[in-house]
């Protein structure tokens, strides 16, 4: 499974034509892809028109979902937060932290244009697309 991080879904629905567009769009329909609850979010929390609003939210509805909360998931994102920072790496966002945390948890990979995650590839074993 795949789970595409809101950094690409922001310029897919937004028509920007760059590697990671591509390779999402030629592979939608092929490939499994998901999202966690939180993508979700980050997503439509930016969408300004109510149309737009119910026209992504029902294009993301054929996706997989994943719901990212509890205790557990907390602790280990805090655990490699910690990590990550003791080796001098800090990630700027609480929700690319718990993101990377499930990718590596449940072993999916992560499409994404954020630098945030490249700490996790390198130190704690996320598998990351690279178009």
């Amino acid at each position: 499974m795949v789970i595409v991080d809101t950094s690409v879904w922001i310029d897919y629905f937004g028509g920007i034509l760059n590697a990671h567009t591509d390779w999402l769009d030629q592979r939608l329909g092929v490939e499994p892809f998901g999202l966690t609850d939180l993508i979700l979010c980050e997503i439509l929390q930016g969408i300004r028109s109510d149309g737009q609003f119910q026209k992504v939210r029902k294009a993301l509805a054929s996706f997989d979902l994943f719901s990212t909360g509890g205790e557990e998931l907390a602790v280990r994102s805090a655990e490699n937060f910690r990590f990550l920072r003791a080796r001098g790496q800090t990630v700027r966002t609480t929700m690319d932290c718990l993101i990377a945390t499930f990718c590596v948890v449940r072993g999916h990979a992560l499409l994404h244009k954020d630098r945030d995650f490249t700490a996790f590839a390198r130190h704690l074993g996320l598998q990351v697309i690279y178009p």
